[in-house]
Parts: structure tokens; sequence; C-alpha cells
């Protein structure tokens, strides 16, 4: 078999054992399926997850779903503002030991684990949130002076509801950045709450079977990494990003009337590693423009600030990526960008 027929068979068994989750999530979850694809990317690329939406729309089961369909260890933390750092990353505790003496002895909290749901993350204090920073980056926590490694894969999915926020902690930008998509989960159509009521109040319950394990996880990230990013594609996504940047050289009138501050290097990667999966779903081992595009807004949309005019217009981010998208051609002009390397 050469090469080629290989990438093309493993392409079409990804997007088998992709499809096999996914159906397993829709005998629980009804609707919201670019919610569930984005999550699944995030956890195919190794990335984390925002999901933004009112309460009661099912994110927190969605997570369940996830970690029941994918056989993965799962823990749920309730952030609240009296919620400290220990409390998420465990702490040192006396212990007897066997001998008759007293030990210090770490014990670990709930972000020991494989998927980790974090609920309502924004009510938590900054401290708190920080406590994640690590885990999210590296995949590793540091307390009592000691490293731990969590096991992979680690995801984590954190929620925030957009409405209530009297009391609430937005998250800084720093930690917005570490997030992989942003997801906006919506309100179910009238045919998806027929089925809800169906399903939920007919003493009727839906168990979802587990159709893939940690090991199998780790290997589909290592092939999304494989497929094949051309320079022109790439280019694409470099001057996507760098079109958010304000009074940049590929900026555009809508950046530098509505946008402060612009996309950080991690929302290229997004990019990037998001296409490729999209590519692979497609049966393809090679990114198009399309993907790209499809992957864009929530790949982007938590990386960049409106500035004040914005915000008194009532200007979204969303709208002004959009604009970005329509009017960025998919080819750079040659001159242009022979000057800008100049």
């Amino acid at each position: 078999m050469s090469s080629a027929e290989s990438m093309q068979q493993q392409a079409e068994e990804f997007r088998e054992r992709y499809n096999a989750v996914r159906e397993q999530i829709g005998r629980v979850i009804v609707g919201h399926d670019e919610i569930v694809h984005g999550v699944l990317t995030c956890l195919f690329v190794g990335g984390h997850c925002l999901l933004e939406g009112v309460p009661g729309l099912g994110k927190t089961l969605l997570v369940r779903t996830l970690a029941q369909c994918l056989n993965l260890d799962f823990s749920r933390i309730q952030f609240t503002p009296d919620l400290m750092p220990a409390d998420i990353l465990g702490t040192n505790m006396v212990v007897e030991t066997p001998d008759g003496k007293r030990a210090f002895e770490f014990q670990k909290g709930p972000i020991f684990t494989q998927i980790c749901l974090a609920d309502e993350i924004n009510r938590a204090t900054p401290k708190t949130q920080s406590a994640m920073l690590e885990t999210m980056q590296e995949g590793t926590v540091t307390a009592g002076g000691h490293r731990f490694v969590l096991d992979k894969p680690f995801f984590v999915m954190a929620t925030q509801n957009p409405i209530e926020q009297e009391g609430t902690y937005p998250l800084p930008e720093a930690q917005l950045d570490r997030f992989f998509f942003k997801l906006v989960v919506g309100y179910s159509t009238r045919k998806e709450l027929a089925t809800i009521i169906d399903r939920t109040t007919r003493g009727v319950i839906v168990e979802p079977e587990p159709v893939m394990d940690g090991h199998e996880i780790v290997k589909w990230q290592r092939l999304i990494r494989d497929v094949i990013l051309a320079e022109h594609v790439q280019d694409y996504i470099v001057r996507l990003v760098m079109a958010t940047h304000p009074d940049g050289p590929q900026s555009l009138p809508v950046t530098n009337q509505y946008l402060r501050w612009g996309s950080s290097p991690r929302g290229a990667q997004t990019l990037a590693l998001a296409s490729k999966v999209r590519a692979l779903l497609e049966g393809r081992f090679n990114v198009s423009f399309e993907d790209v595009r499809r992957v864009y807004l929530p790949a982007m949309r938590h990386r960049v600030v409106p500035n004040f005019e914005a915000q008194a217009e009532g200007v979204e981010s969303d709208q002004v990526l959009l604009e970005i998208l329509e009017k960025l051609p998919e080819k750079a002009d040659a001159a242009a960008y022979a000057a800008e390397g100049a």
C-alpha cells in the first residue's frame, strides 16, 4: 500500500470512529450538532473548550455523556466565590504512617481527571481561576514543591452564564486565550424541544455506550498533526489572524474601527489544527480554504477585544470577525507580501 493510500485509509477510519462517538452522544443530546462537533474537535486536538449559554441547555449533560462515550475519568467542579485553589488542585494533609509517625501526604483534587467540567467558571475569584492555568497549558499540577503530570488525554470544558453577571469575575484574556474554542450554545428548535420532552418525561433512560478509550484518542491526536497544510492555506491563516491586529499591515477598516486588541499566535495554531480535523472529516488529508473558514469564529471570538466604540454601538466581536472573513481574499497580493517582508 502506498503512502497516499495509507493516509486516505487512516482519514476514513478517523471519520468512522469520530462519527461513532457523535452517534452515541446523539442518543442523549438533542440537536446542537455544531456544539457537539466543536467539543469533539477540541478533544481530538488536545485543546480545551469554553461553552457560553444560559442555564438548562444541556452543557453539563453533554460533558458527562462525552466522558461515558469515551470511557474516561470525569469530574465536575462547581465554581463559587468561596472556592479556593486547594479545592481544585488538592492539598497536603497530615496522615499517620504505619510506624505511628505523622507525615504530610498530598491529597489530589478533582482536577486530577481526564475530562473536567468547570461549571460557571466566571463565578470564582481570579485567584481560583488562575489555579487552572498550569493544568490547561502544561497538563501538570505543581503543589507542595512537587510537580504532578496529569493523565492524557486531559480535557477541560468550562461553562459560563452570559446573563447573570452580578457577583461574577470575567475570565482574563490570558486565560481565555488558553481555550481552543469558545462555543455559544443557543436555544433548541421547536422540533428539538418536542424530542427533549419525549425523551425526558416518559421514564425512558438512554445510556451511551463507550466506543473509544484514551489510548485511541491520543493516536488520533497524532494523526491530526500529520494532515498536510499547504503553504498558501497556511498564509491565509496567518493573514486572517493578522487582520485582527489594529493598525497592522493586514488590518482592515473594520479592525481599526472596532478592535482594541487582536489575536495572539495561539489563534493561528488553533485555526491550523481545527482545520485539519475538518479536512479529515471530509475524507481529505489536506486542508482547504473552506476548512479554515468553518472554524474561524469559534477559534477567534474570544481572542479579540472590542474597543469602546464597538461597545457603545453594540458591535459584537463575531460581527467584526465575519466581516474580516468576508473581505479578506484567500490569495495574498504577491507585491504587498514582498514589500512587507522587506
